[in-house]
């Protein structure tokens, strides 16, 4: 699962990252959740012979799919994410998958390694190298019943790799940019014919910093949610005893 991340590139690091025209000013967002706009990049329309501008167009999207024919938004689960092992399957997916693949620009992710009853010890999961990542992502425009559209997008998510399987068992699909232009080819390139991409990151790409649970809160948007800390685990509460039992005698209730 992919539930936050963060993108701290400036934007003239972004756009030459995904290949795109000037970007607006945005500042570092460290802290990014579900239901908040999401920067990504698809393809653009059809160049005209001898044009040399982008191919690819810069979108603003709620983080969160909601396909097409959903009737009541409220009824429907919110899609952060899609399982790449049946993207091809699943009704939510497939339309997107087809038509509106996208890449989102990331300098990293958050996963929380869960042991006992505790809320789990929050990661920070970033390139060893740095710089700027892009993760597979769908788009799809919703039609809300007042006639306005609202674009959404989920991430795509495989099994996590061997750096950080130990921490969880997910992570988000990332594509190389040596594979930008086919993954957002949806004229001439088939969903099948991107299967390949959605694989795991090689296991030392990435390096996993434990972090505070500062990041555990939407309103904490800054850098020290980033900085090295360890969560202490919760104690156990202890457990409520009858007036009157002696706690080292064994009890059939």
């Amino acid at each position: 699962m992919c539930g936050r991340f963060a993108l701290t590139a400036t934007p003239d690091q972004t756009a030459a990252f995904l290949g795109l025209a000037e970007l607006e000013e945005f500042p570092a967002r460290y802290n990014i959740a579900p239901t908040q706009p999401v920067l990504m990049a698809l393809a653009g329309p059809q160049r005209e012979p001898g044009s040399n501008q982008p191919d690819r167009q810069a979108m603003l999207v709620r983080w969160g799919l909601i396909p097409a024919w959903v009737e009541d938004t409220r009824a429907f689960p919110l899609l952060i994410n899609a399982r790449s092992e049946g993207v091809l399957q699943k009704a939510s997916f497939k339309t997107a998958m087809r038509h509106r693949r996208s890449l989102v620009p990331a300098s990293g992710f958050y996963e929380w390694q869960q042991s006992g009853s505790g809320k789990g010890q929050p990661y920070w999961i970033r390139p060893r190298r740095g710089g700027v990542v892009a993760f597979a992502g769908l788009i799809e425009t919703f039609s809300e019943p007042g006639g306005s559209e609202m674009d959404t997008g989920a991430i795509l998510t495989t099994d996590a790799n061997a750096g950080i399987a130990h921490i969880h068992d997910r992570m988000p699909v990332m594509i190389e940019e040596r594979d930008f232009a086919r993954w957002l080819d949806c004229r001439t390139q088939e969903p099948r014919d991107v299967l390949d991409l959605l694989k795991p990151a090689e296991p030392d790409f990435f390096e996993a910093v434990p972090v505070s649970d500062l990041v555990n809160k939407v309103a904490n948007t800054g850098p020290e949610i980033q900085e090295r800390g360890i969560v202490s685990p919760q104690a156990e509460k202890p457990r409520r005893q009858k007036p009157g039992a002696d706690e080292n005698q064994m009890s059939l209730f």
